[in-house]
């Protein structure tokens, strides 16, 4: 497995849409986040008429015995809902009294309310296919919701605001299993559902539903002893048991060098089979269909202002400006494009 770029994919794929250009809280495209992989709570999920899932499945083949083993990691983001409270005043017994707001400046340094996210992971141990074969295995996971809170304070010391996090508590459950499909060949099954409840069954916001939320979900299945076959280019005697696979918001293909057939990403966005990052992208930029070139342009461009914003709504927004501020030439030049042979070239016999 070529784990390199495995997990440069896997990681393009959990920022896929986190937020986009202008990269800003107030630029529109940004007031609706979190578009891909998510799976809501259940009880949200079945009161909407929508794609709102709260499960997702991945179903693929794999070529070899009884004795291989599989092991699976299902990642996420989680959300954190960061407010900004200005003290408005000063209670009698002398505690600070504060107020949310979406905006604070202090000392030229502009606070905002907004969405974060801190990267989670389920992973399901190593089981052979026999195991497998044998019944479902279920892998739970939860987190404890968190509570956080950081002052904001003047020059002189004195205590302007508060920067509350919050997440909310979440749990979730893989379960996986196998089933023979043809002689040396297996279906291997995996659910991710959120097994999260809601404090009530009373109609609420999305932007509820989603602190209670997987974003982004994505599963890595590695195999030890055995080959995965591919979905999009199956042999001709597998495409039946190939039809017969159901993925759900889920679409598995072959990751690592072309070739390498032991590790499927399961992602929520559209790929083909051993997809790449160019090696001329100098980082994330959380727009994996974009052209990078176009973008850092594009920042380049901003005014003062429009960078202050972006360097104020996200740390990760922040790295992406003081990256592409400091781009050297010779780096924004490589991004104008690059000529490559999309397969090896067949030495041709003469004779």
């Amino acid at each position: 497995m070529s784990q390199g770029i495995v997990e440069k994919i896997a990681r393009a794929v959990l920022y896929e849409g986190y937020m986009l250009y202008p990269y800003r809280p107030s630029a529109v495209k940004n007031q609706l986040r979190f578009n891909f992989g998510v799976l809501y709570p259940r009880s949200y999920s079945e009161k909407q008429t929508g794609s709102d899932n709260w499960e997702t499945q991945t179903e693929c083949l794999l070529q070899g015995s009884p004795k291989s083993m599989l092991e699976i990691k299902v990642r996420f983001l989680q959300l954190v809902s960061r407010s900004i409270q200005q003290i408005s005043g000063m209670s009698e017994q002398g505690d600070a009294e504060l107020r949310p707001v979406a905006r604070l400046e202090v000392e030229g340094q502009l606070y905002q309310s907004w969405q974060e996210a801190v990267e989670r992971e389920i992973s399901v141990p190593a089981y052979s296919l026999d195991q497998l074969l044998a019944g479902a295995v279920l892998c739970p996971g939860s987190f404890a919701a968190e509570r956080t809170h950081e002052s904001i304070n003047n020059a002189a010391g004195e205590m302007a605001g508060v920067i509350a996090r919050n997440s909310e508590y979440l749990e979730a459950m893989v379960e996986v299993s196998a089933q023979k499909a043809a002689d040396g060949v297996f279906k291997i099954t995996v659910r991710t559902t959120n097994t999260t409840s809601l404090d009530s069954s009373d109609e609420i916001a999305r932007e509820r539903a989603l602190m209670r939320s997987l974003v982004s979900t994505h599963a890595i299945l590695q195999v030890k002893q055995g080959e995965f076959i591919s979905l999009l280019d199956p042999p001709d005697a597998l495409r039946d048991s190939v039809a017969n696979c159901k993925n759900t918001g889920t679409f598995p293909v072959l990751v690592g060098e072309n070739g390498e057939r032991d590790t499927v990403l399961s992602s929520p966005i559209i790929l083909y089979d051993y997809p790449q990052i160019a090696p001329e992208s100098a980082g994330d930029l959380f727009d994996g269909t974009e052209i990078d070139e176009i973008l850092s342009l594009r920042i380049m461009t901003m005014t003062d202002e429009e960078k202050r914003e972006m360097r104020c709504s996200d740390e990760r927004a922040r790295q992406i400006l003081e990256r592409t501020e400091t781009l050297p030439l010779e780096e924004l030049m490589k991004l104008h494009g690059a000529l490559r042979e999309p397969h090896p070239a067949v030495e041709k016999k003469t004779g």
